[in-house]
């Protein structure tokens, strides 16, 4: 496998000058493309930090994260708005669906944002809704499904575009076990069939029976 996400001495500092909250500390790490890592810790310990800093949805303070080589930094607000659309796909434990729209019509704005027309950008939600085994779901609002499967519907969206790389923020947080048990499923067919790296964090340690490797965040630190 080839490295796909790189991050050296990355740090991410909240609040005023004179009372700085540190929640990452110098941390750094290598995901090869291809791989599912688990990131485990406890609530509160900087995993959605980290995963937002690795996602571009977040600056670090100090430090940086390449991905394919290329350093984050270096993009623009024009650039990385395409590299969150076309290179990484986002899942989160609250679904964030649009409740006025369809499971189809969700599905399909990120294809639409990436400027795709609107017949083919349905057909390529069909065909992923189909395989995240919403067929006969399509014209459901979010209102209208379960949570497990909005969790699909934004699964679905999430990968629509073929992203490289997934990051899933406790993607089974608000889930039974059962319906758990087939989110990890999808989660863990779609990085076999479409070759996608698959990054969660999450504080659910039988996450880690889905991982090539695991990890532990504590005290800012990756440990493991």
């Amino acid at each position: 496998m080839s490295e796909l996400i790189r991050a050296v001495g990355v740090s991410k500092e909240y609040g005023a000058p004179d009372r700085r909250l540190a929640v990452l500390r110098d941390l750094s790490l290598t995901v090869e493309a291809g791989e599912k890592l688990v990131i485990v810790g406890q609530s509160g310990v900087g995993k959605s930090t980290l995963l937002h800093v690795l996602g571009a949805l977040d600056h670090p303070t100090s430090g940086e994260v390449w991905f394919d080589g290329t350093a984050l930094s270096s993009l623009d607000e024009r650039a990385l708005a395409r590299f969150r659309n076309r290179e990484i796909g986002f899942v989160f434990q609250f679904h964030h669906l649009l409740p006025d729209f369809t499971a189809l019509e969700n599905v399909m704005m990120p294809v639409l944002i990436a400027g795709t027309g609107q017949d083919e950008a349905a057909d390529r939600a069909r065909e992923i809704l189909a395989h995240v085994g919403l067929a006969a779901r399509l014209d459901h609002k979010p209102g209208e499904l379960s949570g497990g499967e909005q969790q699909r519907v934004a699964i679905a969206r999430a990968v629509v575009l073929r992203p490289r790389a997934v990051l899933a923020d406790e993607p089974t947080g608000n889930l039974d076990p059962t319906t758990a048990a087939e989110v990890h499923a999808l989660l863990e067919d779609l990085n076999s069939r479409f070759a996608m790296t698959l990054v969660i964090v999450t504080h659910n340690e039988r996450l880690e029976a889905l991982a090539d490797r695991t990890l532990r965040l504590e005290a800012g630190h990756l440990v493991g």
